[in-house]
């Protein structure tokens, strides 16, 4: 009881992360870990985080108007069947090869979320003009080798999507986070629901946690603009990098030798 309690207040501060300023995967995914598989952590830590984006899509749909409905059809489509991929993806690997590549995910993710204000800056009133019609085939796979990490993994898929559609000139920064958050919720929701078929989520924890995940993105939401967001980035990092550097260890570290050759 006493560790359900503790995740669901984990739960709590990873959704409000990710309201202010995302990357709260990195917090549920190693925390689950502890107590289930890694491939079961990895669902379970979506299904936590998961109703954070439909209560963030409610709060900026006034927003969404302004997204051309071409646009938003074509990368729904293609967000969705990235998180169908991604999720399948994440079934067959198994335990054992996800976790090679957790330390890499874990690393990128964090690199993104330290590069994304860089990205996102890029996206100015130009942004708004869009890409030609030609480049939208290109634009569409770019959503949808998103979507696949988002649907495999998952923490700091905010952060990539936000990169990908600024980069791609999908609008100002105060249309393209209400869209990705459209996106993210979709891939992430159609990848929760792979997971839930396929029985790979832990609900004893799940349910807690995502009930947790939805305070934490309420409370976000009306913390907005009261919290210092450079200080909560920086705690942020210095989790990733941590967990980065201690799955390198664990993986590619000396091992340490038995007493007795054994």
């Amino acid at each position: 009881m006493v560790t359900h309690i503790l995740f669901f207040v984990a739960a709590i501060a990873a959704g409000l992360i990710n309201a202010l300023a995302g990357g709260g995967g990195l917090i549920t995914f190693p925390l689950l870990t502890l107590v289930v598989p890694p491939v079961v952590a990895d669902a379970t830590s979506a299904l936590a985080l998961f109703p954070a984006y439909p209560s963030a899509v409610w709060r900026t749909r006034s927003r969404l108007r302004e997204v051309p409905r071409l646009w938003m059809w074509l990368f729904l489509v293609t967000s969705a069947l990235g998180g169908l991929v991604g999720a399948s993806l994440l079934v067959w690997t198994g335990d054992r090869n996800f976790m090679f590549l957790v330390p890499w995910l874990v690393f990128g993710g964090t690199v993104l979320f330290v590069l994304e204000p860089r990205l996102s800056r890029r996206s100015g009133p130009q942004a708004n003009r869009g890409l030609a019609k030609a480049l939208w085939p290109l634009a569409a796979a770019v959503v949808f080798v998103v979507a696949i990490y988002g649907g495999y993994f998952g923490a700091g898929i905010g952060i990539l999507m936000i990169s990908a559609l600024s980069l791609l000139r999908m609008g100002d920064v105060k249309r393209v986070v209400p869209f990705k958050n459209l996106l993210a919720g979709c891939l992430r929701g159609v990848a929760v629901v792979v997971l839930v078929i396929y029985g790979e989520i832990n609900w004893g924890y799940g349910v807690p946690m995502a009930v947790g995940g939805l305070i934490g993105g309420y409370l976000g939401g009306a913390l907005t603009g009261r919290i210092n967001r450079t200080a909560l980035c920086v705690v942020v990092m210095i989790i990733g990098f941590g967990l980065a550097a201690y799955y390198f260890w664990t993986l590619y570290g000396p091992s340490v030798p038995r007493i007795g050759g054994e």
